[in-house]
């Protein structure tokens, strides 16, 4: 009997979600950025700002990017570890792999690029000293082994950082789900010619695991001391955790 999955609120195939949702990134790769500054406003860059400062990442150390896509989070990462460290900066869609190493090699910055899966870490375990994904656990098939693939890539006393959206605090629920099926693919279909797809991902964070849930989920990956800090009354949540 084939496994079933959720992408957005359909359930299908297992098999087939890795495919759909490669389509829905590789559509929205050229206007990726674009349509993350309208749709949070420019909030999408205070978010990951925080999450630079909560990772602790210092001179010399390894950080390892997940999903990155265009690359906000690895550049700003490099001016951390700064020449005697290293960040590589990975993802499983190559169209937007394409768009972060270009802005990356347009800015300056020389960061290695890896086409690879979160469930299947091409990396030695101990490595990292900071795992991060940001906006990218949601899309993930099987969470579960990408959270234990970034676990064990981290060395002892390394962290993970899931920056993700969540579940909103409950008085908002009503403008934020006006705003999410309504004006979200409205704006999908005028900037990047793709209401679908923006419809999806709307219906994706909704299918996301809590904040609680998500504590559980990477303790039972082996990460200990979890805690998470609620951005924006619970839009995004910045969950981490430890490798003891």
């Amino acid at each position: 009997m084939n496994k079933t999955t959720h992408f957005g609120f359909a359930t299908i195939p297992e098999i087939e979600k890795t495919e759909r949702v490669a389509k829905v990134f590789t559509s929205v790769a050229t206007k990726y950025d674009v349509m993350n500054d309208l749709m949070s406003v420019g909030l999408h860059r205070l978010w990951k700002r925080f999450a630079i400062q909560v990772s602790g990442v210092r001179v010399g150390e390894r950080v390892l990017d997940v999903a990155g896509g265009s690359g906000d989070l690895s550049r700003q990462f490099a001016k951390r570890v700064g020449n005697s460290g290293q960040v590589l900066l990975t993802d499983i869609n190559k169209a937007m792999l394409r768009v972060g190493r270009d802005r990356l090699i347009d800015d300056g910055v020389n960061t290695p690029v890896v086409q690879c899966d979160a469930e299947n870490l091409p990396f030695p375990s101990n490595y990292f000293n900071c795992v991060s994904i940001a906006f990218g656990l949601r899309n993930v098939t099987h969470k579960d082994a990408a959270l234990r693939e970034m676990q064990r890539v981290l060395k002892p006393g390394g962290r993970l950082l899931v920056l993700e959206f969540s579940k909103v605090w409950k008085p908002l629920e009503p403008l934020y789900d006006a705003y999410s099926f309504k004006l979200l693919p409205k704006l999908g279909e005028l900037i990047a010619k793709d209401a679908d797809s923006y419809r999806y991902l709307a219906e994706s964070i909704r299918m996301h695991p809590s904040q609680e849930e998500l504590k559980r989920m990477m303790e039972e990956a082996g990460l200990s001391r979890v805690e998470y800090f609620n951005l924006n009354a619970g839009i995004v949540a910045l969950h981490r955790g430890y490798k003891i």
